[in-house]
């Protein structure tokens, strides 16, 4: 296995722990209203937002902390699902689905 192959691999198995995560993370009521299949699509979109905004380059404050706005985050999402015909999602919805990447990424961490 060359080693595009295995990040491509890595990533498939970074994300299938993500999605795991926010499945559990969800209440059971918004659980019930998202398929793997569009969790998925969420964290590409989520992904995706943090490459294009800058947000990976944003220089953390004096705790270490980097400011992210959620709200920002789910609008995007919420739009690129509608573009991408998705579906059309609700904000408190697709929040949930949000903190729950934001809570995976962090559990990381308080690992170190």
């Amino acid at each position: 296995m060359d080693s595009l192959e295995q990040e491509l691999l890595q990533d498939a198995e970074d994300d299938a722990r993500t999605v795991e995560f926010i499945k559990h993370y969800l209440p059971q009521e918004v659980k019930d209203k998202f398929t793997d299949e569009e969790l998925y699509y969420f964290l590409d979109v989520i992904v995706e937002y943090y490459a294009n905004s800058g947000i990976l380059d944003a220089a953390p404050d004096k705790d270490g902390y980097i400011e992210i706005d959620q709200d920002k985050i789910v609008d995007y999402v919420i739009s690129q699902a509608r573009k991408d015909k998705m579906g059309d999602f609700a904000a408190e919805d697709i929040l949930w689905v949000v903190q729950g990447e934001l809570e995976y990424g962090e559990s990381f961490g308080e690992e170190d």
